[in-house]
């Protein structure tokens, strides 16, 4: 047995709900993981420009990381001699990694796609890679996250015709039989492997795919290929029809989604886990959440303010910063702007996965989406500029 693998099997256990939405708890080696849960995107091994120290002091429970990459380099060896993730990033607490499927299935043309796996073109060093499902569950068992998924196929979301539910269909029908091949490779007793939903933009192929990933055996599952061309109506039907499939006991997972609304609609849809790069990568640009909505920080109008960036939020950037300074910061280049914003967009997060999971416990659920809703979209509807950008590439 791999040395890394001396830890017991990720448990979860649902402890409160409210209609639909589930407060519920993971248990890992690397401890526990309260959801709903909201995981911040380290892509390469680290949440950009921010130490472990600065994400556990703003409540971050669990991080993701990113295969494809990590991969490519440093690689998976070396990774695993440094004693894993968890010992190569200094992050203590648990850690999922993606199968790498919609970073190669991104290279569109760039990559070969068979039944076998996927070929494609190494960006790092140009070398010919091979990633077929047994291989990305060998690389995800050697970095040694608690919680791993499956490689899956699939293609954007575009107008409903026949030609497209033909194309949904044949990557719907290839994911399933990569799953099972994933899960008869997977051999660590420590890491609990998620099944991925796909289906496109049709509610009775997400509902059919989830039935037959739960027809396989997994206990664990993952809502992919959203977000990559539906409107947010069709996602919150997307996400019910693949939720009313699965079993109520096991964890759910929407992958790569992230948004604060997104968040909202996936809990009361009875989603656990998100992940995203939204609050890094919004950080980084200069557009904050708040209680009150979205707040682009390079508008001419937050020069002289100095005011906190959320009056209401209690993070180490609120208590100790204006919105002035940090204006300037943006302004001027220096990267401590940057990792302040990101830090505050992760305290934001952690706050709104907790309030979720106390009105859940509460059976408020409902009273505290209205209050939510009415403060954060009040100022969003005149104060934000733009929306945010793609959720998927690297944090």
């Amino acid at each position: 047995m791999d040395p890394l693998a001396a830890g017991h099997r990720p448990s979860f256990a649902l402890e409160a709900r409210d209609g639909a939405a589930r407060a519920g708890r993971f248990v890992t080696s690397h401890g526990v993981l309260e959801t709903p849960a909201f995981l911040p995107v380290g892509t390469y091994g680290a949440v950009r420009g921010l130490s472990p120290d600065e994400l556990s002091r703003v409540g971050v429970q669990g991080l993701l990381a990113n295969t494809y990459h990590l991969s490519l380099r440093p690689g998976e060896e070396l990774v695993r001699a440094h004693g894993g993730l968890h010992g190569f990033m200094g992050w203590s607490g648990p850690i999922l990694t993606d199968s790498g499927g919609f970073q190669v299935f991104s290279l569109g043309a760039h990559c070969k796609r068979g039944e076998a796996g996927v070929e494609f073109k190494s960006p790092v060093d140009g070398r010919t890679v091979f990633l077929s499902p047994e291989r990305a569950i060998e690389i995800q068992e050697a970095l040694g996250a608690d919680f791993i998924v499956v490689l899956d196929e699939f293609e954007a979301i575009v107008p409903e015709s026949d030609d497209a539910r033909a194309r949904t269909r044949a990557c719907l029908e290839r994911s399933e039989r990569w799953a099972a091949r994933c899960r008869t490779a997977h051999r660590r007793a420590d890491q609990r492997l998620f099944g991925i939903v796909q289906g496109g933009g049709d509610c009775e192929l997400r509902a059919e795919s989830a039935a037959r990933t739960r027809a396989l055996g997994f206990d664990a599952f993952a809502i992919g290929g959203l977000g990559v061309g539906e409107s947010a109506e069709e996602r919150e039907r997307l996400v019910v029809a693949a939720v009313a499939e699965l079993p109520a006991e096991a964890p759910r997972y929407l992958m790569g989604l992230g948004l604060p609304e997104d968040l909202v609609s996936g809990v009361q849809a009875g989603v656990d886990l998100f992940d995203c790069v939204v609050p890094t990568r919004n950080g980084r640009h200069g557009s904050v959440f708040t209680s009150r909505g979205r707040l682009n920080l390079r508008n001419a109008s937050a020069r002289d303010e100095r005011l906190p960036l959320d009056p209401a939020c209690a993070c180490p950037v609120c208590r100790r910063h204006s919105r002035a300074y940090l204006r300037h910061l943006l302004q001027s280049g220096d990267s401590l702007g940057a990792r302040l914003l990101s830090l505050h967009n992760i305290a934001y997060y952690m706050k709104l996965v907790r309030d979720l999971r106390e009105a859940v416990s509460a059976g408020r659920l409902r009273e505290f989406v209205e209050v939510w809703r009415e403060g954060y979209f009040g100022l969003s509807d005149r104060e934000s500029s733009g929306s945010s950008s793609a959720v998927h590439s690297p944090a």
